[in-house]
């Protein structure tokens, strides 16, 4: 058995980091994970050209993701902080670099890293 390559193992991870905060938001339904495995498909081609930019990623996959959403459903993620006005989505930041993090730009806080939406929200850490 070969082993996983460092770009598969990056690959993965940031797959599991959106899908933790798809499902911290009861929305990875079907349709959803298939959204994230047509961005996982399509920055693997990404990252092969630049290998230097797996730890980008996670916030790449996330965001790839949010814009799906938005076409066919809405704003996701929605902010968790701010409860009053009308919803908003959350932002990846930074927009292209490693250890992206959820952030209300309303507020100016960081609410979570990407794959971490269960704790901020609430609900169980992801692993």
């Amino acid at each position: 058995m070969d082993p996983v390559s460092p770009l598969e193992q990056a690959l993965h991870a940031a797959r599991a980091r959106v899908l933790a905060d798809l499902a911290a938001d009861e929305v990875a339904q079907p349709d959803v994970v298939s959204m994230v495995e047509n961005s996982v498909v399509e920055r693997r081609w990404w990252v092969e050209q630049w290998p230097d930019g797996a730890a980008y990623l996670p916030g790449l996959v996330a965001q790839d993701v949010q814009d799906a959403l938005l076409e066919r459903y809405g704003r996701w993620p929605l902010c968790p902080v701010c409860g009053s006005g009308d919803p908003h989505a959350l932002d990846v930041e930074p927009e292209l670099g490693p250890d992206p993090h959820w952030v209300c730009h309303k507020a100016g806080v960081r609410v979570a890293a990407v794959g971490s939406l269960g704790a901020a929200a609430g609900g169980t850490p992801s692993s």
